[in-house]
């Protein structure tokens, strides 16, 4: 593969497999990332997020398969590789009893920055992340939202193409994850962000693509809009100038459930096999049920979450129970 970088894709992930023991954590992964953009790594507890994400910055040696970044193979040439990478694991690898200047001239030489340039490259990581006035604070009298803006800036000091950041927002309180978030957005204006989190509102809020992982595969890869609209809602909210007579209503098939928000509107469960909207519709003129407004209700993420992860084990399920 070339390393034009006009050809070839920013990170390319080809077959990759890794198993501790017997159990494979992650089985035949194939991923391509580029551009300037913010993806979101979604999965469960033990879904192999950690195990792709330390495979791919090279911090682990896979079973099987190989990674490219920047068209640079990470096993065979890894410094040419990691120069491309910035990695924050969920717990950032401060050192403490160092000032954040300090702290960074020391990440600034691991990523083997030319002496020249160091000092210029620790300026511009604190100012991006918002730091220069604590250059000379100890990093344990920081608080927790300001030592995660210090692992941001050593991960970014480099100035690499590519920054995987695991859990940036954990433990951090709302405001604090505002800051972090509004980083994180302006770091992805040149670069591709790869970002695990267990919290949706973060993805929803700032992630441009979607891949999410289950039991080792990819059970989605798409864009944040694909991801919110991948599973159809069953429910529809119906306004109407005067709430008719609610048995009226169930009595239409495919009808399920009927909630009443107010004197006006109701949220009505259905079953998919029925096409209910234009028998509402119809329904509404005939019996004259003055009905203003019909949409269905958006799937919010923790539900798509949910079935993506459900339907993962589902499954296995079934596979072991042929096999068995």
């Amino acid at each position: 593969m070339s390393t034009n970088i006009n050809t070839t894709p920013l990170v390319a992930v080809e077959h990759l497999s890794h198993r501790y023991s017997k159990d494979w954590a992650i089985y035949d992964i194939n991923l391509e990332l580029g551009g300037s953009k913010i993806v979101g790594l979604l999965g469960s507890n033990g879904a192999g997020k950690s195990t792709m994400m330390n495979i791919i910055c090279g911090v682990l040696t896979q079973t099987e398969g190989r990674v490219l970044i920047n068209g640079y193979d990470i096993n065979r040439q890894s410094v040419e590789a990691k120069r491309q990478i910035g990695f924050l694991p969920q717990k950032p690898p401060l050192h403490t009893d160092l000032t954040v200047e300090e702290y960074l001239e020391y990440s600034a030489n691991l990523r083997l920055i030319d002496k020249k340039k160091i000092k210029r490259s620790i300026e511009e990581a604190m100012y991006k992340c918002d730091i220069t006035h604590f250059r000379k604070r100890l990093i344990k009298n920081l608080s927790g939202g300001y030592q995660q803006r210090v692992g941001i800036a050593q991960s970014i000091i480099h100035n690499p193409k590519f920054i995987v950041l695991d859990e940036p927002t954990n433990g951090l309180d709302p405001n604090q994850i505002l800051e972090i978030r509004n980083l994180i957005k302006e770091i992805s204006q040149d670069k591709v962000v790869l970002l695990s989190t267990h919290i949706l509102q973060e993805v929803q809020a700032m992630c441009d693509d979607i891949i999410m992982i289950e039991l080792g595969k990819f059970v989605f890869k798409g864009t944040m809009q694909e991801f919110s609209n991948s599973l159809t809602s069953n429910v529809l909210i119906l306004t109407f100038g005067s709430l008719p007579d609610l048995s009226e209503i169930r009595s239409i098939p495919g009808v399920i459930d009927i909630e009443q928000f107010n004197d006006k509107s109701i949220k009505l469960h259905y079953d998919l096999q029925h096409d209910i909207q234009p028998l509402l519709i119809s329904e509404s003129v005939s019996r004259g049920w003055q009905l203003n407004e019909i949409y269905k209700e958006k799937v919010n993420t923790d539900e798509i979450f949910k079935h993506f992860s459900k339907d993962a084990y589902q499954k296995k399920e079934k596979i072991k129970a042929v096999n068995s």
